[in-house]
């Protein structure tokens, strides 16, 4: 039987005049630590839209590399241990914490892990301020103890996931009332996947790698070589296309083929069974992704489960690649594809899981499209994840969700 959700209390609400806009509020975000991860990478572009808004901005958390690009524009970081769930720590996190958010009267507090919610719940209890929390990406924890310390990541003013797939699950998960959710994906650096900025050495550094010679075209399978992303249904689908007569076309598994050993030695074994290494290469050395998008004409993303995040199709579109995805979890948000949009507004297919004969339909669709064709369905891609991903509109997203709290009365 399913473990009930557990009764969360909101985050307490205390009174003190607060700004109604983000001009002259001071905001804090506490993320584990500012070595290079997402959560860092997020917290530091909130930091720059938040001083452009004419806000003071804090990062509390360990040290790491960007704590000195964090100080250059301009933000200020407050070292702060706190990816733990050790009580003692979280209660001596949540004194510190207290004093800080007294002293600088802060108006809004972002916690990025539970370690940090758990302790801005308990040092915001009995203070005049807004508390906003970020869920994790990929699955939620299963466990009595590991949901427990997640719960807390549900008790904030506004809780912000990066799907709405995800954000569907919290709200089962954790009996979160809808208007509290918020849906702000995570970003992708479209300055550093952008087709206009792509150095022709680096192009062909993958296509000699991935052994594609002049004239071929390109079908892009990225990402760990294992069985729930389904590159096995790829090589069904590259079967079918063969059989109906499908020529100059070369398949790219571009991804990790060793944490999955006896998935990759099936996997090479059925492909050489049907006759289908001369169409096949596998590139897991190569880690140039901009590049390896470059080369494609296609991006397939054959997954059977949800993946973590949608951040390879994003990126892929980034790249005015158009993307054949599935139904599993995230990726049907991150495609523009009929029913959710009309025909004229595709940046790529979405496909059933599993189902190769829809897969080999939609690449055969995408290689027979004209050069006119083609060239708009890559532009609506790239226009598509400016829009959707960029840093640019996901620090948009997350302001909104910022102002959207002091703009509110209590």
């Amino acid at each position: 039987m399913p473990e009930p959700a557990p009764i969360l209390q909101p985050h307490p609400q205390a009174r003190r005049p607060l700004p109604r806009t983000l001009a002259g509020a001071t905001v804090l975000q506490i993320v584990p630590s500012l070595r290079d991860s997402s959560a860092a990478r997020a917290a530091l572009e909130v930091t720059a839209g938040l001083l452009q808004s004419g806000a003071r901005a804090f990062i509390a958390g360990d040290g790491g590399a960007l704590v000195g690009k964090l100080q250059t524009i301009g933000g200020e970081w407050i070292p702060l241990v706190n990816d733990t769930m050790n009580p003692l720590k979280l209660r001596r996190n949540a004194k510190l914490l207290e004093r800080m958010l007294a002293a600088e009267r802060v108006d809004i507090v972002h916690a990025y892990s539970a370690g940090a919610a758990w302790s801005a719940l308990a040092a915001t209890a009995q203070m005049p301020m807004w508390l906003v929390t970020s869920l994790h990406e990929g699955p939620l924890p299963k466990g009595r103890l590991r949901s427990f310390y997640a719960s807390a990541l549900a008790r904030g003013d506004r809780v912000i996931a990066t799907s709405s797939y995800a954000a569907g699950r919290a709200i089962a998960r954790f009996a979160i009332e809808r208007e509290r959710m918020a849906v702000v994906p995570r970003s992708v650096d479209t300055h550093l996947f952008d087709p206009a900025r792509m150095d022709k050495r680096r192009l062909a550094a993958f296509r000699m790698a991935a052994r594609i010679h002049g004239g071929e075209r390109v079908v892009l399978v990225p990402g760990r070589i294992a069985a729930a992303n389904g590159q096995h249904v790829t090589v069904e689908a590259a079967r079918i296309l063969a059989d109906r007569g499908m020529r100059g076309v070369v398949f790219v598994l571009a991804g990790d083929d060793q944490s999955h050993r006896n998935y990759s030695r099936a996997l090479i074994a059925r492909i050489k069974r049907y006759g289908l290494d001369p169409i096949f290469r596998i590139s897991a050395l190569f880690h140039d992704a901009a590049a390896a998008f470059a080369a494609a004409d296609v991006v397939v993303l054959p997954s059977l489960e949800s993946p973590v995040s949608g951040r390879l199709a994003a990126e892929a579109q980034a790249m005015a690649r158009p993307v054949i995805a599935t139904q599993a979890g995230v990726l049907p948000e991150c495609v523009l594809a009929p029913p959710r949009m009309p025909d004229a507004l595709r940046s790529g297919w979405i496909v059933r899981p599993g189902q190769p004969v829809e897969l080999a339909g939609a690449i055969s669709t995408v290689l027979r499209l004209d050069e006119t064709a083609y060239q708009a369905l890559a532009a609506r891609a790239r226009q598509f994840a400016q829009f959707m991903f960029s840093p640019e509109s996901v620090v948009a997203a997350t302001r909104a969700v910022y102002t959207s709290l002091l703009a509110r009365d209590r």
